[in-house]
């Protein structure tokens, strides 16, 4: 299974179900018909950027400083033209990274689209877009200077 798929269907079962350890994660998993290793799972959870409250797991909440690491190493480029946003992503990981960004709740953001290699998002104005690309431009590729 695509890596970026799985990560997609991990969100879905943390959104959906409470989810107290990997363990428990990894047979959700099984019961969907996909079978992963403890290694690759602790991979997944690390990439998505799932954080653990009050002794389950769930997607963190919006914060500048701590865009998940999953969408800092799938992005590429980002643009914007009058309220739409493009992001160039990596081969087969904009799907997982645009799952992350719709489970973030940016202000501003009317819809997001993705493919393979590409996020599309419209905002609600030239003004949102500008913003959002102007942040993370910032967030994101000055995290990737340090690496």
């Amino acid at each position: 299974m695509i890596k970026s798929k799985r990560h997609e269907i991990i969100l879905e079962i943390i959104k959906n179900s409470s989810v107290e350890t990997q363990e428990m994660l990894r047979e959700k998993l099984l019961e969907q018909g996909i079978e992963v290793t403890q290694a690759t799972l602790s991979r997944d959870v690390k990439e998505i950027g799932l954080i653990k409250k009050q002794d389950r797991y769930c997607v963190p909440q919006k914060s500048s400083e701590e865009i998940p690491q999953l969408i800092r190493e799938s992005v590429n480029s980002v643009d914007y033209a009058m309220n739409m946003v493009v992001f160039k992503c990596h081969a087969g990981m904009a799907m997982a990274a645009c799952a992350m960004f719709d489970k973030l709740e940016y202000s501003g953001v009317v819809g997001t689209l993705a493919g393979d290699d590409t996020i599309f998002m419209v905002m609600r104005s030239e003004k949102d877009a500008a913003a959002f690309v102007k942040e993370m431009q910032s967030v994101i590729f000055s995290s990737k200077k340090g690496d």
